[in-house]
């Protein structure tokens, strides 16, 4: 069904529930033996103009806030799953708990949660491909095919983990829940009530989802990593490197530092896909809702009952303050 407005209202599939971002609230929803479980909390409003809100930084800020969030709301819906309260804390966890403080505890699991996810998606889809292509050294003497090669490579390895993962048998719930966050906010832009039929009759993908925001960051490293290997290419003497390990650790490094240049710019093509559709926009997000084939199944009703709590839950006290 055609939509009638764009929301800037997203979420993210958790164990067994969703997490709802709207403009003033988030909230936790998870569904367990005694029915949906509903937490919300206020969110913290950067002042207009501030420095965080400047375009291209609020893509670096908003990403790794993300990331944190994301990361809080996991954690919380693990706890809340059935098997979490039956089990009993490791004596590890109990004496570090003891140690620095619930708050402290809290704070240094989720650091090092986001820390090790960040690095290993920086090992995975990074590295690799940078030493990938560095083996073809010999053969092609081209940057810019070279760094076409490696860009491939970064979208094959992406996609194999991406559909393997989507096999997994536990995370197929959790890509149904995801499935139903889409088909939720689908049935809100189209300004449709929010019941559990009309939810079941939207499509499972969106736009602004986060896999199509990582496929953007990986045709954008393409066009921004070659463009700054070709700068980095007229050090004078750099040439001497090609070939060796230094010359690989000196490229990963320096495309580590245009990273967030990358994120940025995926950033704002993503707001801008949020708020208009046309032929470009459909064209940046085509082969990201594709991708959603893998990453979103159909969901049941009750995941669909946890779709509309979470979005209910978010929803600005004054009404369309939620609008792009």
């Amino acid at each position: 069904m055609a939509e009638k407005f764009k929301t800037m209202i997203g979420g993210q599939a958790l164990i067994e529930g969703i997490m709802m971002r709207g403009p003033e609230k988030d909230a936790i929803v998870t569904r367990n033996g005694e029915g949906v479980h509903v937490e919300v909390k206020p969110r913290k409003i950067r002042k207009k103009g501030s420095f965080a809100t400047w375009p291209f930084i609020r893509g670096c800020v908003g990403f790794f806030d993300a990331q944190v969030a994301g990361v809080k709301a996991l954690m919380r819906s693990a706890d809340l799953s059935p098997e979490a309260q039956e089990e009993e804390p490791s004596k590890f966890d109990q004496w570090l708990e003891k140690k620095l403080g619930n708050k402290r505890f809290q704070n240094l699991v989720i650091g090092t949660a986001v820390a090790l996810g960040l690095g290993f998606s920086i090992l995975l889809f990074f590295f690799l491909p940078n030493f990938l292509a560095s083996l073809f050294y010999g053969v092609v003497k081209h940057d810019l095919l070279r760094s076409l090669i490696e860009g491939a490579v970064r979208i094959a390895i992406f996609m194999a983990y991406m559909i393997l993962v989507s096999r997994m048998k536990d995370m197929k719930r959790v890509f149904a829940y995801h499935g139903a966050e889409h088909k939720t906010i689908r049935c809100y832009e189209a300004g449709l009530p929010l019941t559990v039929e009309n939810v079941r009759q939207q499509t499972r993908k969106h736009p602004r989802c986060g896999t199509s925001f990582l496929f953007v960051v990986m045709i954008l490293s393409i066009l921004v990593f070659s463009t700054g290997t070709a700068l980095l290419g007229l050090i004078p003497g750099l040439e001497l490197l090609e070939g060796t390990l230094w010359y690989t650790l000196l490229l990963f490094c320096f495309k580590l530092l245009l990273l967030p240049i990358v994120v940025a710019i995926a950033f704002e093509i993503n707001r801008l896909v949020g708020r208009y559709d046309n032929w470009l926009t459909r064209l940046v997000t085509a082969p990201g809702q594709w991708f959603q084939n893998f990453t979103t199944n159909e969901p049941d009703d009750e995941m669909i009952e946890v779709g509309i709590a979470s979005l209910e839950a978010v929803l600005p006290e004054e009404e369309g303050a939620d609008r792009w």
